[in-house]
């Protein structure tokens, strides 16, 4: 029997300009820790910590690793070295809860490089892309696997257009917005208006970004032969429930604008 899985590689621009490597590293191990506390009774998940400034990730369902790339990207603290991930999805033999992260040779770990690799050489670059192996030989959905490559890495960037257009508060309202759910807990933490918050999202436009995001989600899951959406559900439920636990931290006063 096969496990169907989804693996990143996330890197960091500017990693090596200024004093900020410790600091940096330090973060990437914190993102360590959060990860493996959202993913607890949810994803099977391997993290690694790697390089100073890499992060790798396995996890199962087709749509996980994209899922904590994202919300990774809506909660990262520092502005001047943003996180990019190469993304890709297939199956394996092995369970995940057996793979040992640091050894583990696999041609989704070089899918995941070569979508990487591709972020890496951007003048402007984007936050994910998508890799996927060629299954032209398969009979199940992967058969057209750079199809749907080509169609997702679209999507990606036309929403990255919209991501880069926001705003520092848009942004902040955007990803506030995708944590608490509601504009008047956005405008009570953030001490504004609503129709302030509602603005804001029009303006940043908060509500594409994340159809977008969602419908991405909804479309990796469905790939699968296997039912993962009440995983990927839950998944967000978790990492949703532990930022607004600690939402001071993730969002701290200085953020506030």
């Amino acid at each position: 029997m096969t496990n169907e899985v989804s693996v990143f590689i996330m890197d960091i621009s500017n990693s090596s300009k200024g004093n900020s490597g410790n600091e940096l590293s330090e973060y990437l191990e914190q993102l360590k820790s959060d990860i493996t506390e959202w993913t607890q009774n949810t994803a099977v998940t391997k993290v690694s910590h790697r390089a100073g400034d890499e992060l790798v990730v396995i996890s199962s369902g087709y749509a996980s690793a994209y899922t904590l790339a994202f919300y990774i990207s809506r909660i990262w603290k520092f502005i001047n070295h943003k996180p990019y991930f190469g993304l890709s999805i297939g199956d394996i033999q092995e369970d995940v809860s057996e793979i040992n992260i640091e050894t583990w040779i696999h041609p989704l770990m070089k899918q995941a490089r070569n979508a990487n690799d591709y972020l890496k050489k951007q003048q402007n670059r984007s936050l994910f892309h998508f890799a996927l192996p060629d299954f032209s030989n398969e009979q199940s959905f992967t058969i057209f696997s750079k199809q749907f490559e080509t169609l997702i890495n679209t999507i990606l960037t036309l929403k990255q257009e919209q991501i880069n257009e926001q705003t520092e508060i848009q942004s902040l309202v955007c990803s506030l917005y995708v944590m608490l759910g509601q504009q008047n807990k956005v405008s009570q933490y953030l001490e504004r208006t609503t129709a302030t918050i509602s603005h804001h999202m029009k303006q940043g436009k908060t509500q594409v970004i994340l159809h977008a995001f969602y419908d991405i989600v909804k479309v990796l899951d469905s790939l699968g032969m296997q039912d993962k959406q009440h995983l990927t559900d839950k998944l967000q439920t978790n990492i949703k429930q532990h930022v607004r636990n600690h939402l001071n931290e993730y969002f701290p006063k200085e953020r506030k604008l």
